[in-house]
């Protein structure tokens, strides 16, 4: 905040940066045919027909969230039924759940060039509602596959549609 001096006027005026938005669990779901996660060479995640969801956390959310967003994407009805209208969710066609650990979902590329990940929660508070998510899942009786937390990961998926959607908790 402050003031400025224009045209003999006094004007007060607001600076908004990066800290001061808005920030929201982000992500970012795909309806699969298959998808699989590898880490080193390694498969450490796979599923057949389902969801691959990149998860991003940012700074400032809670256990609330993780649990919310959880249910809100466990419950979206983006499968096709037999008129072929999505109108079935993943539970309704028994499909599994790919989660992946994506930080960069809140990158802020509004200035520069370079993404800035200042709305981004730091690993520990990421992690633990990153589990959180994955605990609600499958507690839903979805099966869930994951990613390895911060780590490089290799992320194939063969989207089905294409269906691709943003999600935020907020």
């Amino acid at each position: 905040m402050g003031w400025l001096c224009r045209g003999g006027r006094l004007l007060f005026f607001m600076v908004c940066c990066p800290r001061d938005l808005v920030t929201a669990m982000r992500a970012c779901v795909q309806r699969v045919s298959r998808a699989r996660v590898t880490v080193a060479g390694e498969v450490c995640g796979r599923i057949g027909p389902g969801m691959l969801v990149l998860l991003g956390v940012a700074e400032g959310d809670t256990a609330v969230e993780a649990r919310q967003l959880a249910d809100k994407i466990t419950g979206l009805r983006i499968f096709e039924d037999s008129q072929q209208k999505m109108n079935l969710s993943l539970g309704d066609v028994g499909g599994a759940m790919l989660v992946v650990s994506q930080f960069t979902l809140l990158g802020d590329c509004r200035k520069g060039r370079r993404p800035s990940f200042v709305a981004a929660a730091p690993p520990e508070l990421a992690e633990q509602l990153y589990r959180v998510f994955v605990d609600v899942v499958a507690d839903r009786g979805i099966e869930v596959a994951t990613g390895r937390f911060q780590q490089h990961m290799e992320v194939e998926l063969v989207n089905d549609g294409p269906v691709t959607l943003l999600l935020e908790s907020k």
